[in-house]
């Protein structure tokens, strides 16, 4: 019987939440009820779509483009090679020519792409892959079981540079393949062209995934191929071989990504002929007002959703983000050693009213590091709802008495914390306006450091930092938002936090495939997490998009964006 599973795909790093420096403040605090006046008109927005009311009023611009579609983006890092990119953008290349053997739907489950079927023994340690009959690559060339063994084998490499962890999987012989002499992984078995089996050295609920993701063609990407150089393969990143709807065509830096149609898709061709990635430098909502873009992106607010209703032409999607934003914490600094501490810092900030101030309705509080669209999304865990009183109460058991001026002191160190930020943007200023607002009143000193976006992140990789926000990706697994806890995990963002209940849950939660479990594993997670917090969770958020009217077939979705879209992209006729 075939199990339920969720789909891994490759993260890229984190995005910062980019924040202003305001650190001057005002002696009036604004009390409870000046808040409660300021956010009282606020509603929660939910999600919605809206059909374009005169959809003749697309520009000439955009009507005179034929079959071809054009969607905006910014600029990737030209690395257009699955598993061996940083940047997410080049990961939105990628899905246009790489489908993966197993896909996830707008609903967090997966089915199958280039996959026709999957089985998964009972004690879930084999894996079965069968391919749909008769896949090519683009160029012609068969798509079989030996790519898809290929490209597991690259991922195990000992000279692999990406992020992607392949090792997760404990596919039986992996280390040995990759930590030692071994010339061939052992639980890989070909059954023939179209059926690949992988066993398992003990359970994972992700394998079925990671083992089953984008493919690169042997026969393209490995005739140079030997063990423990992959040097070359960043001579194929410009002229990538896939097997997806649209083939590549050419890359201009600052200006498109094109592809043509594939007409090898196991799908058919598509009807549209040509489509775009713009990557010029602009304004996002000039280039789709005007008919330079069929499809784009806005920032979730009001006046945005108004001026794309304004247009007539525009079909709107209003939808929940797989992402969440948060605070983290820098656990190896002697301040959030103290678990109260951290709780102080959650009670401290009045989150409600800054995500009503700085969204306006366009996004929600979150309490779990998982957003509302996933199966492992729970509303039963309170989180800190704003509490100034226990915040002090808690300060002051561990120790930060308030000093003469007003700041917390303990064994003569003031309470004084730096909070790393990116060059200002209004829209974020409110983050550190609220922050410091707040944290002010229960005695706590925020200090904000401005720098460019990579000494940021130079900085924080080297501890330097008290609190940075960010942004994660998408996330189609709510393994890939927590992972970061676990005391094994080896990036930086949670450096120093260490608790082995927090470990066991994770693990736990990630060792059976069944969704069901899982999500009561990492309800018993978030519980976890609320009594040592790792971060200072802000808020879930929204996507707004617009395509232009002509233009069919996009359902942009929280978990895969677009690219489940684009095979079923069509120009249609919309003069009057």
């Amino acid at each position: 019987m075939k199990k339920r599973w969720t789909l891994s795909l490759s993260v890229a790093a984190f995005t910062v939440v980019l924040g202003g420096c305001n650190t001057e403040m005002g002696s009036d605090e604004p009390a409870n009820s000046d808040r409660e006046e300021e956010t009282a008109s606020i509603q929660f927005v939910e999600d919605t779509q809206v059909e374009a009311s005169n959809p003749a009023a697309s520009p000439a611009l955009a009507t005179n483009r034929g079959e071809t579609i054009v969607v905006g983006l910014q600029e990737p890092g030209g690395v257009f090679t699955p598993y061996f990119n940083t940047s997410g953008y080049d990961g939105n290349v990628q899905a246009v020519m790489f489908p993966p053997l197993v896909d996830i739907d707008e609903n967090g489950e997966p089915f199958g792409r280039l996959a026709e079927d999957w089985n998964v023994s009972d004690d879930e340690l084999t894996f079965s892959y069968t391919l749909r009959e008769g896949l090519t690559f683009d160029d012609g060339r068969p798509f079989t079981t030996e790519d898809v063994a290929f490209t597991i084998t690259l991922l195990y490499d000992p000279s692999y540079p990406g992020s992607t962890d392949i090792t997760e999987t404990n596919l039986v012989g992996g280390l040995d393949y990759k930590d030692g002499d071994a010339d061939e992984i052992t639980g890989i078995t070909i059954v023939d062209e179209r059926t690949i089996e992988f066993e398992l050295e003990e359970p994972n609920a992700r394998a079925l995934t990671m083992l089953g993701g984008q493919v690169l063609s042997k026969a393209y990407y490995g005739e140079e191929y030997e063990k423990g150089n992959l040097d070359y393969i960043s001579d194929f990143h410009l002229r990538p071989v896939g097997a997806g709807p649209f083939t590549f065509e050419a890359y201009n830096p600052g200006e498109e990504i094109r592809f043509t149609s594939n007409e090898h898709y196991y799908k058919g061709e598509p009807e549209a002929d040509a489509f775009i990635y713009r990557t010029t430098e602009g304004d996002s909502q000039q280039f789709f007002q005007t008919g330079e873009l069929d499809y784009g992106t806005f920032a979730a607010d009001q006046d945005n959703f108004d001026m794309l209703q304004s247009l007539e032409f525009a079909d709107i999607n209003l939808y929940t983000s797989s992402n969440y934003s948060y605070i983290a914490f820098n656990h190896e600094s002697d301040i959030f050693k103290d678990a109260n501490v951290r709780k102080a810092f959650n009670y401290g900030f009045d989150r409600q009213t800054y995500v009503d101030i700085r969204f306006q309705g366009f996004a929600q509080v979150a309490n779990v590091p998982v957003s509302p669209v996933s199966w492992a999304y729970t509303d039963e865990i309170e989180g800190f709802p704003y509490d100034p009183e226990e915040a002090e109460r808690l300060l002051e058991e561990a120790g930060w008495v308030e000093g003469s001026d007003g700041i917390r002191e303990r064994d003569g160190e003031k309470l004084r914390v730096y909070f790393f930020t990116t060059e200002a943007s209004g829209a974020s200023d409110v983050l550190v306006t609220r922050l410091q607002e707040d944290y002010q009143r229960i005695g706590i000193d925020l200090q904000i450091e401005q720098m460019d976006f990579n000494a940021l992140l130079a900085r924080v990789d080297n501890g330097d930092h008290d609190l940075v926000s960010f942004s994660t990706t998408m996330q189609p697994d709510p393994h890939i938002g927590v992972q970061a806890f676990h005391s094994d995990h080896t990036g930086n963002t949670f450096r120093g936090y260490k608790n082995e209940e927090v470990d066991a849950r994770i693990d736990a939660a990630v060792a059976v495939s069944d969704l069901d479990a899982r999500a009561e594993s990492y309800h018993e997670l978030y519980e976890a997490l609320e009594e040592d917090p790792p971060m200072i969770l802000l808020n879930y958020n929204k996507v707004l998009s617009a395509t232009n009217a002509r233009v069919q077939g996009f359902e942009p979705n929280g978990f895969r964006g677009i690219s489940l879209s684009l095979e079923d992209l069509q120009v249609v006729d919309v003069a009057e």
